[in-house]
């Protein structure tokens, strides 16, 4: 580790410089949290939990698609049917059906006895069909390939189904109910200290790179900002303000991790960006090495905001 060390120092002088020009500025610091979805989250966590452990969906993604499609339990269907997953009857449902302006004026509905019996069918839905089987070879906690497939895969016709999956589950931290030590009732501290035992022991060798005027390493599978941040001298807090994100964060394959403040607008010639599925305003400004804010403030948007596949946003 040492010799890890002095084989990267020629870039941290310049890394030094830059972290006394940043401002906190978590990704989730403009982002308004709406109680009712705080409240679906709290009444049905458990639930989604309990299902990710016997049919192997995240329980990031059951939440999320549950706050989607039923309102956070608010929508007329929900109320009308306990559907919660916005589950049409299909060819072969023999159970009770509800009819709701949806691709048709009047299409066709599961309808449930109980919000249980809808988790139940969203999970054997998933499980059971040829159409999703590819997304059971992800990892349980690779939420935005598993947002991005459902959307190709066809569970939705919204353009912009993926982003909004991946939106609500970084603004609501929905990935913590995929971590096998969250389910366990271990704490986030003690989840920590784990981490740091599991990593203790691997020669960690990102090597550093520069792109659009910023110093950045790639993550690999098993890293976490905590483990970067030991290799290369830095505070955990400091690479978590400059990347824009809160404690435990996950970090997955080939996600850039900065080191130093982002850019308030992309270099040239990157004037322009084409949103692709499974893309959010973070994972752009990640991209471009742009402050999200900048790059909501660019588009004239606000937090609510989802980009959609095709939008053009402005990078500077």
């Amino acid at each position: 580790m040492q010799n890890l060390f002095h084989k990267y120092s020629h870039i941290l002088p310049l890394v030094v410089i830059f972290s006394f020009l940043f401002v906190p500025a978590y990704h989730l610091s403009a982002q308004v949290r709406v109680s009712t979805y705080e409240n679906y989250i709290h009444k049905y966590s458990d639930l989604a939990v309990e299902h990710m452990e016997k049919y192997k969906i995240p329980a990031s993604i059951t939440l999320a698609q549950g706050i989607l499609e039923s309102g956070a339990g608010m929508s007329d269907l929900a109320r009308r049917s306990n559907n919660h997953f916005g589950i049409k009857c299909h060819r072969g449902w023999s159970g009770g059906k509800v009819y709701a302006a949806d691709d048709t004026p009047n299409d066709c509905f599961r309808k449930y006895k109980s919000v249980e019996d809808s988790y139940q069918d969203h999970s054997e839905f998933l499980a059971y069909s040829s159409r999703y089987k590819a997304l059971f070879n992800l990892s349980i906690t690779d939420y935005k390939g598993w947002a991005r497939g459902l959307q190709k895969s066809g569970y939705a016709t919204d353009r912009a189904y993926a982003n909004k999956l991946i939106k609500l589950i970084e603004d609501y931290e929905l990935y913590r109910f995929d971590d096998p030590k969250y389910r366990k009732g271990v704490s986030r501290k003690e989840r920590n200290q784990q981490r740091e035992r599991e990593t203790a022991q691997v020669t960690w060798t990102h090597q550093p790179y520069i792109t659009h005027g910023l110093v950045y390493v790639i993550a690999v599978d098993g890293d976490t900002f905590g483990n970067i941040a030991r290799e290369f001298g830095f505070k955990e807090k400091d690479l978590l303000k400059f990347n824009e994100v809160p404690e435990d964060f996950p970090l997955s394959e080939g996600d850039i991790v900065y080191f130093q403040k982002k850019k308030k607008r992309a270099d040239k010639p990157y004037d322009f960006h084409t949103v692709q599925v499974g893309e959010s305003m973070y994972s752009i400004s990640q991209k471009y090495g742009i402050q999200l804010r900048n790059l909501y403030r660019l588009n004239k948007k606000n937090y609510e905001y989802v980009p959609e596949e095709g939008d053009i946003l402005k990078l500077r």
